[in-house]
């Protein structure tokens, strides 16, 4: 049942993720920009060939095989065997949802379409499916780290007995 949930939330996340951009497409598209909060985030429309920041860019073929991959050995993973819903569940299916809504643009469109742009700060612009993906990867991250710490406190007790 867990793994039919996990799938109806990817839907879902993959779904958002889409909807978002053929918005993008139909509405920012013809009109390029437009500012949100002035000097602090805006619209931008853009095509990306690449991965984040441009990186790879006009490489969709490897970036979409390496994507595919990334997602298959995700749900491998989740559901491999029972698992418990936690941090690292939810985090997973979160990566693998935004990788999912990036692989159908570089399918189907051949890049990806971005359209948030901080304004703040000199930084890539970016989508819904690369929040999922950066924010998950960042929480996995701490999770695992507190995981490591916790896991050696609690070895460190067993010794102390």
């Amino acid at each position: 049942m867990l793994q039919v949930i996990t799938l109806i939330i990817v839907a879902i996340l993959v779904a958002i993720d889409q909807i978002i951009k053929l918005l993008v497409i139909e509405h920012l598209k013809p009109i390029g920009s437009l500012t949100l909060i002035d000097g602090f985030i805006q619209l931008n429309y853009a095509e990306n060939t690449g991965a984040a920041f441009g990186s790879f860019s006009g490489k969709t073929s490897l970036l979409s095989v390496f994507t595919f991959l990334i997602i298959i050995v995700g749900l491998v993973y989740l559901f491999a065997k029972k698992r418990k819903v936690d941090v690292e569940y939810a985090c997973i299916t979160l990566i693998i949802s935004g990788g999912l809504g990036n692989l159908i643009d570089r399918v189907f469109r051949g890049y990806v379409v971005d359209y948030i742009e901080p304004l703040f700060i000199d930084f890539a612009i970016f989508n819904f499916a690369d929040i999922l993906v950066t924010c998950s990867c960042i929480a996995l991250v701490i999770w695992l780290l507190f995981d490591i710490y916790r896991e050696g406190k609690r070895e460190k007790g067993k010794k102390d007995e």
